[in-house]
């Protein structure tokens, strides 16, 4: 089998995401999440053509929203590109990680917000509750 590239690879991710967010089937879409910034950067004038393509916008994420829904070691540190059609959609999930940071800040980030927050963000990503769930039961690997 022919191997694929790590670039070709992302742009592959990149364009079936793109079309969800088209179609409706996702409001938000993460590209995968990358070490580097400079790696990320390298996608942005792809992600750009893709956005004119498919009608929708894109955002570089420099500082993910960290959540029980998906493993610390997956995006903390990590930088992506998220793929949106509504301005509102970017507002939502930037006000989510504003959210966060207050709570956190004050200390009333507590079990019943951290899994409030993954249940909206998991929402805002087109999850069903069934997907959001099992995602969250089987994360062993959490912030402290």
């Amino acid at each position: 089998m022919r191997e694929i590239d790590d670039y070709s690879y992302q742009c592959g991710v990149m364009d079936c995401f793109c079309e969800m967010v088209r179609a409706g089937v996702k409001r938000l879409a993460l590209s995968r999440p990358m070490d580097t910034k400079q790696e990320r950067d390298a996608l942005l004038e792809y992600a750009q053509e893709l956005c004119g393509r498919y009608g929708v916008q894109y955002y570089p994420e420099d500082e993910g929203l960290i959540t029980d829904l998906f493993p610390l070691s997956m995006n903390r540190g990590k930088y992506n590109i998220l793929f949106f059609k509504e301005e509102k959609v970017l507002e939502e999930y930037l006000s989510l990680k504003a959210e966060k940071l207050v709570f956190c800040q004050v200390g009333g980030y507590t079990a019943q917000k951290r899994r409030d927050l993954a249940l909206r963000y998991g929402k805002l990503l087109g999850y069903t509750q069934e997907a959001i769930d099992q995602l969250l039961g089987q994360n062993a690997e959490k912030e402290p």
